[in-house]
C-alpha cells in the first residue's frame, strides 16, 4: 500500500490543510472576475491549446507565459519558492525534476483535487513518476518517452538477419553487422546523455532513489544496471558496438550512410531521423526493445514531461482542473499533438490521437500500435532530489570508461556514480540509508 511521505526536512502540506488555511479557492470566478492562471512551460505552441480552454472556460483563464526550456524555467521556480513569491499556478516539469521540486516544498500535493480520478489513464510507470510512489500526486502526466528500437530493415534484410527481441540475440545480430562490414554498427554507447542510459537501466529494472519516511536509499550500484553496464561494455570491449557518442556529426553521418544500423531510442526519434538522416526515409522500421526477460516485456522512459501545480498558487483547484483538462481530454491531447507534437502520456487519447505513422516511417503503418504496445510496458523509476548529480557523474565517469573500451571499467563507473550521488545527498543535508 502506498503511504504518504516526507522528503528531507520539508513537510509536504495536503490539500486538505491548505484549504483549512484558505490556500485554495473555488474553481469558478466570484464577483471579481474569472479566475486567472500563469503556466510556465516550454513546449511549442501550447498557447494554440490554452486558447481553446479559454474560449470554454470564461471563468478561469490561463496564460501560457513561454520559458527558454526545462532546466531554466526550474531554476526559475525553484529561486521564487525561496523567495516567497513569484511562482507561477502551474509549470511544465519533467519527470525526473519532480523529486527536487517537492523536496523544496515547490509543488503541490493535487490527490484530493481530483487528480486521483485521472490514474487509470496513465501506464503504470509513468503514473509512478508523478507520485513518487506514494499516496500524493504532484501533476498529471503529459507527455512520454517510451524506448524503442529503430534499425534499417534493408540492412538487415540484406544480411539474413532478424530483428532482435531480446538482448542476447542483440549481440549476436550486432557481431553479425559488424563482422559483415567493420565500419557498420547496431548502435552505439552513448556516454554524453543520461537519459538514455537510465532508461535503459529502468527497462532491466533498476530504481536509482528510493524513499523510506524521511529517509532517502541511493541505488545505482545494484544489479540491473550493473547488468546493463556491463552489457554493454562488454559489446564496447569486444568491438562489435562504437563506443562514440550520439549527436556528434560523424554520428550523424552514420545514421544516413548505414553505418549505423540501429538506434535504442525513444518515441520522438522519428524526428530526428528526419532532420538527420533525410535520405533514408522508408527504410527504417521500430520495433519493442530487445528484453531481458521474454515473457515480461518492459521498457525504460527517455524524456516526457508533465503538468504540476505549484505550492504558491492561490487557485489550486482551478489550476488542477485545467492541468487535468489539458492531459485527458480527448480534444485536449488532440490539439497537443497537432500543435506540440508531443506523444501524449494519456494512453487512450495518444491512441486516438495519432492514427497516421510519422512521414518518415511512411512504410510502417503500425508505428503507432507499436509504440502504443510498448507505452504500456514502461517499469516504474524512482528519481532523487539531486538527479542533476547523478547525470553529471554519469556523463563524466562513463566517457572515461567509453575511452578504455573495457567491461571493468563500465562496472567502475556505477560504483562511482553510487558514491558521488550518496555523498552530494548527504552533504545537501538528505538522510540516507
Amino acid at each position: 500500500m502506498r503511504t504518504s511521505i516526507r522528503i528531507g526536512t520539508v513537510a509536504l502540506a495536503t490539500a486538505a490543510t491548505l484549504l483549512m488555511a484558505g490556500c485554495l479557492t473555488d474553481a469558478a470566478g466570484g464577483d471579481s472576475g474569472p479566475v486567472e492562471l500563469n503556466y510556465w512551460a516550454w513546449a511549442p505552441n501550447l498557447d494554440q491549446v490554452v486558447d481553446t480552454w479559454n474560449a470554454e472556460n470564461p471563468d478561469i483563464q490561463v496564460t501560457v507565459q513561454k520559458q527558454d526550456g526545462g532546466d531554466p524555467a526550474i531554476t526559475k521556480l525553484l529561486t521564487a519558492i525561496k523567495a516567497g513569491s513569484g511562482a507561477p499556478d502551474l509549470i511544465q516539469a519533467e519527470y525526473q525534476k519532480i523529486p527536487t521540486l517537492v523536496s523544496s516544498d515547490a509543488l503541490a500535493d493535487i490527490s484530493e483535487l481530483g487528480a486521483n480520478d485521472v490514474e487509470d489513464e496513465f501506464a503504470v510507470g509513468v503514473w509512478d513518476s508523478v507520485t513518487l510512489g506514494s499516496d500524493a500526486v504532484y501533476a498529471i502526466p503529459q507527455d512520454t518517452g517510451p524506448m524503442m528500437f529503430y534499425y534499417r530493415a534493408d540492412i538487415l534484410k540484406q544480411l539474413g538477419l532478424a530483428v532482435p527481441t531480446t538482448w542476447d540475440e542483440y549481440a549476436q545480430v550486432a557481431r553479425a553487422v559488424h563482422a559483415s562490414d567493420p565500419a557498420k554498427y547496431l548502435g552505439t554507447f552513448s556516454s554524453n546523455d543520461a537519459g538514455w542510459f537510465t532508461g535503459m537501466a529502468q527497462q532491466a529494472g533498476a530504481s536509482w532513489w528510493g524513499i523510506d519516511g524521511e529517509s532517502w536509499s541511493v541505488n545505482i550500484d545494484e544489479t540491473p544496471t550493473k547488468t546493463v553496464a556491463g552489457y554493454w561494455g562488454g559489446l564496447v570491449e569486444e568491438g562489435v558496438i562504437d563506443n562514440k557518442p550520439m549527436y556528434t556529426p560523424e554520428w550523424n553521418a552514420g545514421l544516413n550512410s548505414g553505418e549505423q544500423v540501429g538506434w535504442l531510442s525513444a518515441i520522438w526519434a522519428p524526428g530526428v531521423l528526419a532532420g538527420n538522416a533525410a535520405d533514408t526515409a522508408g527504410l527504417w522500421m521500430a520495433a519493442p526493445m530487445p528484453q531481458w526477460d521474454a515473457s515480461a516485456p518492459a521498457t525504460g522512459n527517455w524524456g516526457g514531461s508533465s503538468t504540476a501545480v505549484t505550492t504558491q498558487s492561490k487557485h489550486q483547484e482551478a489550476a488542477t482542473e485545467f492541468a487535468t483538462w489539458l492531459n485527458t481530454d480527448p480534444d485536449a491531447v488532440q490539439a497537443l499533438v497537432t500543435a506540440t507534437g508531443i506523444y501524449p502520456a494519456n494512453v487512450d487519447a495518444a491512441a486516438s490521437a495519432l492514427t497516421a505513422p510519422p512521414e518518415f516511417f511512411n512504410n510502417q503503418p503500425d508505428f503507432y500500435e507499436v509504440a502504443a504496445e510498448v507505452a504500456q510496458t514502461v517499469t516504474p523509476f524512482s528519481y532523487g532530489p539531486n538527479v542533476n548529480v547523478a547525470y553529471s557523474a554519469y556523463n563524466d565517469e562513463f566517457a572515461k570508461a567509453a575511452d578504455a573500451r573495457k567491461k571493468s571499467a563500465f562496472l567502475d563507473a556505477i560504483a562511482a556514480m553510487q558514491t558521488i550521488t550518496t555523498a552530494d545527498m548527504k552533504k545537501s543535508g538528505f538522510t540516507v540509508k
